[in-house]
Order: structure tokens, then C-alpha cells, then sequence
């Protein structure tokens, strides 16, 4: 809160901060959320001048308003919505990776987190694989600076995706809960950092899992999805979708 103070602006001399501070009017925020006709009458002022000093001083302490609907607009054209390349993974991030936000693919060995977090070669993207396996080793104990080396990571992601305009994806291992649950590594206060959380996971159908492609995705944490949706999806993905790609390009040349 800013304190009314003589000079602040035209009028407000030393013996009307004195009389205002009788009627308890003792900050800004008092002054313009005061009725001023009363104020007049209490301090024995013209209603005109408390009236010019108070639109002095909204327009010297007061923000610029705007509206909801501006905000919203500048939302929507400074953020961009980056395809991983796999429909399966898209559908659980509502269309895909979003600039600004900080996004987590978590997953044991083989579960094609790394895979993933290619996110389709976009420059718009920043991947961390994996962000565990830096502050794991710091976390527990008596290691306090585990922890935080947890913030400043998060501080960094969050403060480079939202000034560069830039998605930050980053991996993490699993653990187990004490009911025998996977979960996401680095514990709870990590789990407040992502913005989305997915967890990937062998799918265990598969008749010959520890050679199987298949992988099962469940969301975990989204501002825009409900949680718990599963999807499956095939690793080779990727591969088709890379030779299918290079397939084009050389009947494009050849028919050049």
C-alpha cells in the first residue's frame, strides 16, 4: 500500500493529509475506495477538490485496465500447440505440446519416454532426458541443496518457456508408492512444477512384452483434460512415420 503523503499531488498539502488521517483515510487505497462526498463533510474540503485529488492519484497508482477478453486474445495468439507426431500421445495433451507450459513424460526403463520426447523435431521445444536423473541423487537425506536444485530446474523451465514462448518437456523416472502404485520420481513438490503429466508404461497384454513396441500413456495431470484417460500407442510410430517421410522425399526428387 502506498501512504498519503503531502505533495503527492496538487492540493493534498499537510493539513489535509492531517484532517484525512483523523477520518482514517491513511493510503491510496483508502482514498479512491472512500465515499468522497462524506470525506468532504468529515475533513471540511470541497467535494471538487477530493474529487480532483483522487483522479490523480488513480492515475498515478493504478494499472491500465484491460479487459478478460484482451488477455485472452494475447493468450491464444502467443501460444503455439506442438504435434509429438503420434495421434495416441496428441489426444491425451489436448492436440499436443503447448509453448509456455512445462510438460512431463514419466516412465521406467523401455517405456518409451526418450522416444517420445522427440516431439517432432521442432525448434519451438526445449527436452530435458531426464530431468531425474540430476536432482534424484541430491534428493533425501540430509542433502537440503537437493531440494533446491529442484527450484532453481523448475525456476529456469518455467522462466525460459514463458519469455522464449517455448515448450519445455523434460522426463522422469518411477517409483512406487507404499500400496505398490507406479508413480512419477522427485516426489510431491515436483509433482506441482509440470503443467501436464503422462505416465508411460509397457503394456503388459502383449504376448511377448520385453520385445513388444506397444506402450500405454495414462494422463495424470492436465489444466484441460480430465484425468485418468488412457491411450495406446505403438513406438514404431515414429520409424514409419520417418521412412514414410524420407520414402516421399526420394519419389519427389526422382520425379524432379
Amino acid at each position: 500500500m502506498v501512504v498519503l503523503r503531502e505533495g503527492m499531488c496538487p492540493g493534498l498539502d499537510e493539513d489535509l493529509v492531517r484532517d484525512l488521517r483523523a477520518a482514517g483515510v491513511t493510503t491510496v487505497e483508502d482514498m479512491v475506495s472512500s465515499d468522497i462526498e462524506e470525506l468532504a463533510q468529515r475533513c471540511t474540503v470541497s467535494y471538487k477538490a477530493l474529487f480532483a485529488i483522487r483522479r490523480v492519484l488513480l492515475a498515478q497508482h493504478t494499472a491500465f485496465p484491460v479487459s478478460g477478453a484482451d488477455l485472452y486474445e494475447e493468450l491464444l495468439s502467443s501460444t503455439s500447440i506442438l504435434s509429438t507426431g503420434n495421434p495416441s500421445l496428441d489426444k491425451l495433451l489436448d492436440s499436443g505440446l503447448y509453448t509456455g507450459e512445462i510438460t512431463e513424460l514419466s516412465g521406467g526403463p523401455g517405456s518409451g519416454k526418450s522416444q517420445a520426447s522427440v516431439g517432432g523435431g521442432s525448434v519451438k521445444a526445449v527436452i530435458v532426458d531426464s530431468v531425474s536423473a540430476v536432482i534424484a541423487p541430491l534428493l533425501g537425506g540430509k542433502q537440503n541443496e537437493g531440494m533446491s536444485l529442484m527450484i532453481q530446474v523448475a525456476g529456469v523451465l518455467k522462466t525460459m518457456a514463458k519469455d522464449f514462448n517455448v515448450a519445455a518437456l523434460v522426463t522422469n523416472h518411477v517409483t512406487r508408492s507404499g500400496g505398490g502404485e507406479v508413480q512419477p520420481g522427485l516426489g510431491v513438490s515436483w509433482s506441482h512444477i509440470p503443467r501436464t503429466r503422462i505416465l508411460l508404461e509397457r503394456e503388459e497384454r502383449a504376448a511377448d512384452i520385453s520385445h513388444s513396441s506397444v506402450r500405454s500413456a495414462t494422463l495424470i495431470k492436465s489444466s484441460r483434460l480430465p484425468c485418468h484417460i488412457r491411450e495406446e500407442f505403438d513406438l514404431r510410430w515414429w520409424s514409419r512415420s520417418k521412412e514414410g517421410s524420407s520414402g516421399k522425399r526420394k519419389r519427389d526428387q526422382t520425379d524432379s
